[in-house]
């Protein structure tokens, strides 16, 4: 676990089904999810870049350590889910990154969610193969 003295900035970010609970503190741009080095957790570079998307917009990569903590859901909720936490974290550290943050969408909590399965369908609103007889 990682304690220390120094001030650091908190946001909750949610996507889908996860929940990410971030603090940025002032540092060398390391990102630690879950104990682990954002390499070792997210496979695919897409991933890497969404969660780094909040930095690029604000002009503040390698300004902050992120360390966050994210449970539920699959790996693309979860780095929507730790992009939406930075956002928030960044707002927290300095207003007048607010703004571009907005603008970029990032501090908006995506609702779009799995729509439920209905009885009488194999999925959502997939039916069964339609047969004359």
């Amino acid at each position: 676990m990682y304690t220390s003295a120094k001030p650091y900035f908190y946001g909750t970010g949610r996507r889908k089904k996860s929940v990410a609970r971030v603090r940025i503190v002032p540092g060398s741009g390391n990102v630690t999810i879950n104990g682990r080095d954002i390499d070792d957790y997210f496979g695919l570079d897409t991933l890497k870049y969404i969660v780094n998307q909040p930095f690029a917009v604000t002009d503040t990569e390698g300004k902050f350590d992120v360390i966050a903590n994210v449970r539920g859901g699959g790996f693309s909720g979860q780095a929507g889910a730790i992009r939406h936490g930075i956002a928030r974290a960044l707002c927290t550290a300095d207003e007048s990154f607010r703004t571009p943050l907005k603008k970029a969408g990032f501090l908006t909590r995506d609702p779009r969610m799995v729509e439920r399965k209905k009885y009488g369908l194999k999925k959502a609103r997939r039916a069964s193969q339609f047969s004359k007889r």
